[in-house]
């Protein structure tokens, strides 16, 4: 068994990766055979997730994954971070100094994988239908800025923008902004189901059951026309119900890489290097766990009550006795690691007290105890997110100052109720649809935002969240974001909890696997390859 940790410095305010030695020789290729890749998503259609696979629907990590393959953006984020490059166009760049006016040359012969033609106009059309659906669950608010969009030719676009915006090329290399052809995907309907279409590396064929993916075969697109070389002609993404038995198939030969997610208690084995055969991953990580808040919830709805969950939860506590090495406590929306983060909260609150706590109630006027429900998902992020809230439970009950019950739900229904207000207390996590700390900033705070959340700071939202974007240089947004920081601990929309680091555990006769997940976490399945041990 071979431990690689990668080493992911801040550059420019971007995590990138640093290779490190495999144990396998790069093949280029596959052998024919399917490289199988486990993972513990769950993957649901129905009532309540009507449209699992729609672009404009889907806002979360593991379906992304799946789209990312299927679907070709006009820019992609090359695989050690930095800068966007062009993949389904040829060239991009603002065209003015203000950064509001973006300007895109698509490649020539572009084919969507049925061969049909693919022009500026269906890149059009797929923006368009992701804003006009709009749908509470999907990634709209990406594009909210966007005030037209100009086809010029057959194979040029120009977006402009409501406002200036440094970070919009990011944001064309999302899955939101994937290309989709008008005779499969309705302008003003989701498409229903698990099928993806388009012009990316792959094609995408599933196995469903009982309205659950089991599998996602990726099989090498050629049509497509693009920036990324294919290691492998075949990957098949295979869904678990849990992560032991991830684990186990993984240690059996009939997986050939286990990501998202890993236990904790399988972190330590694999770390140990008592696994043979195993090559393990390590990389510092941008996910994000926190509690949200409803703020027009009347048991949350005086800020004094998020404040005093602020001066009482012991981050560290939850760190350790959870998930040990695998996080550590995070104090502000933005992690360690991105230009501009600062621990706000902590510089506020300090230590877990009881007495602070007990003194900001008692200033607002606030007297016995606060009850309250903390909602979780109980099969989105693993098993230990229940142990999380009994252990955020008993530190808020032990206080004495509030009386605490959780309630776990299954995704497909905790995400809408979440949307619809239903909770006034949830938990949720939160990976970054690219490496900019905007997008830890603007999703939650914003009008529109991911949460639904009635929060509305106006400094936030007309100067801090502007200011930001115009800087070309990423760095020169850290004032910015740290009024932002500030204002969030003080208000408390969001209560940041801990900062997590990202596992691959692959068999050692795969190449790449030290490339299969980003700083933002998406999975790039081109990059595996197999070798010889």
């Amino acid at each position: 068994m071979n431990r690689k940790t990668l080493v992911l410095p801040a550059v420019v305010g971007l995590l990138a990766p640093v290779l490190a030695a495999c144990g396998a020789t790069d093949s280029g290729n596959s052998g024919g055979k399917a490289i199988v890749v486990g993972v513990t998503d769950t993957f649901v259609s129905g009532k309540d997730a009507p449209a699992p696979f729609d672009p404009a629907y889907t806002y979360d990590t593991g379906a992304w994954n799946i789209l990312r393959p299927a679907l070709q953006s006009l820019l992609q984020i090359p695989r050690g971070g930095g800068q966007p490059v062009p993949d389904a166009a040829t060239d991009c760049r603002f065209t003015d100094t203000e950064n509001e006016s973006y300007r895109c040359k698509l490649r020539s012969g572009l084919e969507f994988s049925n061969g049909d033609k693919l022009t500026a106009a269906d890149v059009k059309y797929s923006l368009d239908r992701v804003t006009h659906i709009h749908d509470s669950n999907g990634p709209a608010g990406l594009f909210d800025n966007i005030d037209t969009i100009e086809t010029v030719s057959g194979t040029e676009l120009v977006f402009h923008l409501k406002t200036p915006d440094a970070t919009f090329p990011y944001k064309l290399a999302t899955p939101a902004a994937g290309i989709v052809e008008k005779g499969t995907y309705a302008p003003n309907r989701l498409r229903p189901g698990f099928a993806v279409d388009g012009s990316g590396p792959y094609t995408l064929k599933t196995v469903v059951k009982n309205d659950r993916l089991e599998k996602a075969v990726f099989t090498k697109n050629p049509h497509y026309k693009g920036v990324l070389k294919l290691q492998n002609d075949k990957v098949e993404i295979r869904t678990f119900s849990d992560a032991a038995a991830m684990g186990k198939a993984l240690k059996s030969g009939e997986i050939d890489m286990m990501t998202r997610t890993l236990s904790p208690s399988q972190i330590k084995e694999l770390s140990a290097g008592s696994t043979q055969n195993i090559n393990f991953i390590e990389s510092p990580g941008l996910g994000i766990r926190y509690l949200g808040f409803n703020t027009d919830d009347p048991s949350v709805k005086n800020k004094a009550v998020r404040q005093a969950m602020s001066a009482l939860v012991d981050r560290g506590q939850i760190a350790s006795e959870v998930y040990g090495a695998t996080a550590e406590p995070l104090y502000s929306l933005i992690p360690s690691g991105m230009a501009g983060h600062t621990n706000s909260f902590f510089d506020k609150y300090g230590n877990p007290s009881k007495t602070e706590a007990a003194k900001i109630l008692h200033n607002a006027g606030i007297n016995g105890k606060v009850r309250l429900t903390l909602h979780y998902t109980n099969d989105h992020y693993g098993p230990e997110t229940a142990k999380e809230f009994a252990l955020l439970k008993q530190q808020l009950n032990a206080s004495g100052l509030f009386d605490v019950k959780i309630q776990g739900t299954p995704w497909a229904k905790f995400r809408p109720a979440e949307l619809h207000g239903d909770y006034a207390v949830y938990g949720l996590g939160w990976f970054p649809d690219f490496p900019d700390s905007d997008n830890f900033i603007a999703p939650f705070l914003s009008k529109g935002n991911f949460l639904n959340s009635p929060y509305a700071n106006q400094a936030v939202r007309t100067k801090y969240i502007p200011d930001s974007r115009r800087a070309a240089d990423r760095t020169a947004a850290t004032a910015p974001f740290q009024k932002i920081q500030d204002i969030v601990a003080d208000d408390v929309p969001v209560l940041p909890l801990w900062q997590g680091k990202q596992y691959v555990a692959a068999r050692d006769d795969l190449t790449g696997a030290e490339w299969a997940l980003s700083s933002s976490s998406a999975l790039q399945i081109w990059e595996l390859g197999r070798g010889v041990s």
